[in-house]
């Protein structure tokens, strides 16, 4: 960033008072311009037994699996971006369960909140986003070929909570995970 959204002065980068880290300061107004983690908001749509995944049709991971997840927009809940980010992925519409999981991913400043939903119909399909989307058992899901860490991680907290019949909220700090060939 180079100059001021609020004045469209020059920028510096210095640490403000009673601050601790380097930021963007306008030289003329003075105001802080912060830059802050990206919000992902994501969902795993259920129908019976399955769930539903996405192959991805865009970068990065084009080809991959996934199932819906995407950048929170603003003046929306956390809950309204996982159905609507469902919707623009595989078109299934669902009506969110709970929170699987707060995933954290400091290296690339994200926090995933990825949620259980319940898909109204069966009804699901491709989109710009999603080359295919399909419905999955566990045993059906394509591991080695799943898009992200956080995805794979979700989907183990989600598989595994199902199994013991009982959800509940997981928390995860992945650091590293891009280094390793598969998440742990």
């Amino acid at each position: 960033m180079k100059y001021c959204s609020e004045c469209g002065e020059h920028l510096t980068r210095k640490t403000p008072d009673d601050d601790h880290v380097e930021r963007d300061v306008c030289t003329a107004c003075g105001t802080v311009h912060y830059v802050n983690p990206k919000i992902i908001v994501g969902c795993i749509p259920v129908w019976e037994d399955r769930v539903l995944m996405c192959k991805r049709d865009i970068q990065p991971r084009l080809g991959k699996w996934t199932f819906p997840a995407g950048f929170l927009e603003l003046n929306e809940t956390s809950e309204a971006g996982a159905a609507r980010e469902t919707f623009e992925e595989s078109r299934a519409r669902v009506d969110i369960d709970g929170l699987v999981a707060v995933i954290n991913v400091p290296h690339v400043s994200q926090v995933y909140l990825i949620y259980r939903g319940q898909m109204r119909s069966p009804e699901h399909g491709p989109t710009p986003e999603s080359s295919e989307t399909q419905l999955m058992r566990e045993t059906e899901i394509p591991w080695d070929e799943i898009a992200f860490p956080t995805i794979w991680q979700g989907l183990k907290y989600y598989f595994a909570d199902r199994a013991a019949g009982q959800f509940r909220i997981h928390e995860l700090n992945l650091t590293g995970w891009a280094q390793r060939s598969k998440p742990q």
